[in-house]
């Protein structure tokens, strides 16, 4: 059991959620408005993914990741900002019976220096590492991060001075990852977010969940979450497995059944779900010192 929980909100992801529910934030100006929202509910850290302000889709482009960090920046709101580094491994096959050439619509394949191009201009304190190459529940595509370019990116992270967020999906990713920590290209204390419940992922059943939590490297510091409607039971079944907490838009759009949340509402309903379990729920500073992060400006 964690008695002092962290809260990471996730606002508004890569999927195409942005055309499902009106909520999630879709300009640089709106995804600085959910984060503000998020820490002002009481989540420490906003994990910020951008989106085309014309189309709602996914984007990598640095210049709306430096509109969004600079609003949240001029606010004077404390909160920890986490950029992902997962965009620029899209890998799309052209069907079962022609792999190639590459589907070029969904396809977007960038190497290591470039997709932390955001990263290296905006000096985050945290930023996401997608731990390994997945299948998900679309027929050709892949999610693809080989150990190469994970290591290329994770020197280049902690050469920085930011600390990377290791998002782990399954368990050969924490293999992964215990390689990379043995050869010196993660600094301590280790971060590390468990992704349950995610095509072909590791399932969010309890069970699971310990199994890779029991797996964890030594003295690491994890968050854990599911997807949907499991996102709040899983708030206390994270802080039961000693770990963090993860809600926001970018993996569940409704607060219950029918009814579509705000990030600041999936917030608060975390606070809620920790308070009435005697939670200490962490400010920015708190983790800034857990995890010896360096406060960039």
């Amino acid at each position: 059991m964690n008695w002092e929980v962290f809260i990471t909100c996730a606002v508004t992801g890569s999927g195409t959620s942005a055309h499902i529910s009106e909520h999630v934030p879709v300009t640089p100006q709106q995804i600085a408005d959910a984060a503000i929202e998020a820490a002002n509910a009481g989540a420490a850290i906003a994990h910020i993914h951008v989106r085309d302000p014309e189309t709602g889709l996914p984007s990598r482009d640095p210049k709306l990741y430096a509109e969004a960090v600079n609003i949240i920046r001029a606010s004077d709101t404390d909160v920890i900002l986490n950029l992902t580094a997962g965009m620029g491994g899209d890998l799309t096959l052209g069907g079962p019976e022609t792999p190639l050439p590459l589907n070029d619509a969904g396809t977007d394949m960038a190497g290591a220096e470039e997709r932390l191009l955001h990263v290296t201009e905006l000096q985050p304190e945290i930023c996401t590492l997608d731990f390994g190459t997945m299948n998900f529940a679309e027929a050709d595509y892949i999610m693809a991060n080989t150990p190469g370019t994970l290591r290329a990116m994770a020197k280049r992270v902690q050469d920085l001075g930011v600390r990377a967020e290791l998002e782990i999906f399954d368990t050969g990713h924490l293999v992964l990852a215990k390689e990379l920590i043995a050869e010196g290209l993660i600094d301590g204390p280790v971060m590390l977010q468990l992704c349950m419940g995610i095509p072909y992922g590791a399932p969010n059943d309890p069970l699971a969940l310990m199994s890779l939590v029991h797996a964890l490297p030594a003295d690491s510091i994890f968050s854990a979450f599911s997807i949907g409607r499991d996102q709040l039971p899983y708030v206390s079944m994270a802080a039961l497995a000693g770990g963090n907490v993860r809600v926001g838009l970018e993996d569940n759009l409704y607060l219950s059944r029918g009814v579509k949340a705000t990030n600041g509402q999936l917030v608060e309903r975390a606070r809620t779900i920790l308070e009435a379990m005697n939670v200490k729920i962490m400010g920015p500073d708190e983790v800034r010192q857990k995890l010896n992060l360096t406060k960039h400006t």
